[in-house]
């Protein structure tokens, strides 16, 4: 597709892909920054997770990663695959000792809703009828 045969992305649907992308954007790297600075008490809500604490900072560093891929407009794509799996392995790691998982699967939703309003390449892919 040439740029002038790819549809373009209204102003408006722009920013609100925009937001959709930034808000799970900085809450990963937030929850990446607890991995890093590991405040006092974190054990215990890491170890019922069957983490352990040496593990966090690489943990932090590959969610880390996967966003910054995603915030590169050219990866961008890419990265939001590397999130959803980053999502994904949350999801199960809280599904598998009964906690709530909700969370990370709405953040991997909004990673998507956001790259779509953006990517006009993506709409051929998921076509939503009018």
């Amino acid at each position: 597709m040439t740029d002038e045969t790819k549809p373009a992305v209204s102003r408006g649907m722009w920013w609100t892909g925009f937001v959709f992308s930034l808000l799970p954007a900085l809450f990963m790297l937030f929850s990446a920054s607890g991995k890093f600075l590991q405040p006092e008490g974190m054990e215990v809500n890491v170890e019922p997770l069957g983490w352990r604490m040496e593990q966090m900072t690489l943990l932090g560093v590959v969610e880390t990663l996967c966003v910054i891929i995603y915030l590169i407009p050219p990866t961008t794509v890419l990265g939001a695959v590397l999130v959803t799996a980053y999502l994904g392995g949350a999801t199960a790691t809280h599904a598998r000792i009964g906690q709530p998982f909700f969370f990370p699967v709405i953040v991997g939703i909004m990673v998507w809703i956001g790259l779509y309003l953006r990517e006009p390449r993506l709409w051929s892919l998921a076509p939503i009828r009018k």
